[in-house]
């Protein structure tokens, strides 16, 4: 591998900002395709759960069994199909429509690589295929809430609304923050297969150096060491929330990794 020929090229200040521009959208669309996806994961997971009563009118046993039918039906085909095709669905859908993503919201500036229209779609198609999965995240850890805990809260004349928001839905993220922590991994990771449809995240940006420059294999090499970093720092803030959550103290002075926990 000869760097040589990439860091010096005469281009080399505008390929970093190009890497820069990439770096920053992947960063958006990890970030928020996991806390709204999880924001709608909830009302998935909650959605799926549903039971119908005896006591329920005719017209509330219908709202539910078409509440747990969208839900279902919906984690099955987003968590079944690619988000790559996904992305092509919703681009060419919405393109049959009227609706090109590549005239809205474009800025012409610098800036305009990172937030534009694709962008926008990108964050759409993220969101929703993460929804999917944080909605089976979520719906375990409400399974996994020891029942003990919701018939005590019932003692004390809590409703059940009140219940689930203040004793079950906390501690079923908090069971489920590892895998909720590993969906945005996955983000990070997967946002690259948003290229087909046009966004500017980091990828794409790196594969239109390595045309420019037809040092293909070292910018793949810089592309698979950036990923790593961003992974790891993801999985390092993630255990210090952790750690956070679990009423230790933390720190980000590498030499003090080893924590004890407060009393």
């Amino acid at each position: 591998m000869d760097f040589g020929k990439l860091f010096n090229s005469s281009d080399f200040s505008s390929y970093l900002g190009w890497l820069g521009y990439g770096l920053i959208s992947t960063i958006i669309l990890a970030v928020f395709g996991t806390v709204v996806g999880l924001v709608l994961g909830v009302f998935l997971a909650y959605g799926k759960n549903m039971k119908l009563k005896q006591t329920d009118s005719r017209i509330i046993k219908t709202l539910k069994t078409i509440g747990m039918g969208f839900c279902n039906i919906y984690s099955t085909v987003f968590r079944g199909t690619p988000m790559m095709v996904q992305a092509l669905i919703f681009k060419f859908g919405f393109a049959a429509i009227g609706i090109n993503f590549g005239d809205i919201f474009y800025i012409k500036s610098e800036i305009g690589n990172v937030l534009n229209g694709w962008l926008i779609c990108g964050l759409l198609v993220i969101t929703l295929n993460t929804a999917a999965y944080m909605g089976e995240i979520v719906k375990s850890g409400l399974n996994g809430v020891d029942q003990g805990q919701v018939e005590g809260a019932k003692s004390l004349g809590m409703k059940s609304s009140t219940t689930s928001l203040r004793i079950i839905l906390p501690q079923a993220l908090r069971n489920a923050l590892p895998t909720i922590g590993n969906e945005l991994i996955v983000n990070i990771k997967d946002s690259s297969v948003l290229n087909v449809i046009g966004v500017t995240e980091l990828y794409k940006q790196i594969n239109l150096i390595a045309g420019k420059t037809y040092a293909f294999i070292e910018c793949y090499v810089i592309l698979a060491l950036v990923y790593l970093f961003l992974t790891l720092i993801a999985s390092f803030a993630l255990k210090l929330v952790e750690k956070k959550l679990d009423g230790e103290k933390i720190s980000i002075n590498p030499f003090r990794f080893m924590r004890k926990k407060t009393l």
